[in-house]
């Protein structure tokens, strides 16, 4: 289009990309737009934020992440997490041309990888993927409420019944009163990385690095957490509480990762962590858990399914940028 000019995305277009998204979604996504400015101010190399211009005036925009080591992945990747057009000038081919400018900025940075997501109630959003050639993801998208994880009575171990509380001599406890389970903290990042290396036999430190400042700048609500036995750091789940990333209209919570020591598998290390981090999330009115999981990784799909996951009616998109 001859008269439309593309260009990296500034500060000062907050008020009309809020503006365009208000008019999309019929409610303010401004906080959330806010802090995806500052982090990609801040952190220019973790961003490609592009926009397209006609007679003056701001008429799409699209910002992607760029993540390493997401969901077990070894190469970088895009994902595009804000895309819109004005309604004024949907259907004109601006939607293509600012996916089309953000694939050549991947390219000077080698980047071969563009994801994102998309609602399968969200059917023009589907078919504008589509014919932009995003495929299906290689990996599932699961989702559970959060209501508190089922544990069964027999797991639970017995110990003295506190006087105060009277009644027999023994009572029944969940996974996350008998595992110490408290929030993440920057000085965890080292315990997490060397649980993360004894499980995947790769260094993904960066990759967690990149994930701790993305919570602990990006969320406003720390909602991470670590299991510890006799002091040290044997289990972990990143998760980050997500009020409008994919175009999501509810309150959700982004699970990125959970692991265990291998050494601690079995002993309900799992179970606590997201036994304590539903009872987190319900406490600040987050209705759902999303997460990811690659189709290989059977044991972590067998976990979860048996902690409520199921099935989301979200569905992962990629496109190969050659």
């Amino acid at each position: 289009m001859a008269d439309l000019i593309l260009r990296s995305l500034r500060r000062d277009d907050l008020d009309s990309v809020s503006g365009i998204e208000s008019r999309i979604a019929g409610h303010s996504r401004k906080g959330f737009l806010e802090k995806r400015f500052t982090a990609a101010a801040e952190s220019p190399d973790g961003f490609i934020a592009c926009a397209s211009v006609r007679e003056g005036k701001l008429a799409g925009y699209a910002i992607a992440r760029i993540q390493e080591g997401e969901f077990g992945g070894q190469d970088a990747a895009a994902v595009l997490d804000v895309v819109g057009i004005d309604p004024d000038v949907q259907g004109k081919g601006i939607g293509r041309a600012v996916l089309a400018e953000l694939e050549r900025r991947m390219k000077v940075r080698g980047i071969g990888i563009l994801r994102t997501q998309a609602d399968w109630g969200s059917p023009a959003m589907i078919r504008f993927f589509s014919s932009a050639g995003f495929r299906l993801a290689p990996v599932q998208i699961l989702e559970r409420d959060t209501s508190p994880l089922r544990e069964e009575v027999g797991s639970a171990r017995a110990f003295p019944r506190s006087p105060m509380r009277g009644g027999g001599e023994f009572q029944e406890t969940l996974s996350r009163d008998r595992v110490p389970v408290r929030s993440l903290k920057e000085d965890d990042l080292a315990a997490v990385a060397r649980i993360d290396r004894k499980l995947t036999a790769r260094d993904r430190s960066a990759y967690y690095a990149a994930k701790l400042r993305e919570m602990l700048t990006e969320s406003g609500i720390r909602v991470s957490l670590v299991a510890e036995e006799d002091g040290f750091v044997v289990g972990f789940v990143m998760a980050r509480v997500d009020f409008g990333e994919f175009g999501r209209v509810d309150k959700a919570a982004v699970m990125d990762t959970i692991g265990v020591h291998p050494g601690f598998s079995g002993s309900g290390i799992g179970h606590a962590l997201l036994s304590q981090l539903f009872l987190n999330l319900s406490t600040l009115q987050v209705e759902t858990v999303l997460t990811q999981v690659s189709p290989e990784n059977i044991g972590l799909q067998r976990f979860l399914y048996s902690c409520g996951f199921h099935p989301s009616q979200r569905l992962a998109l990629s496109k190969a940028v050659s």
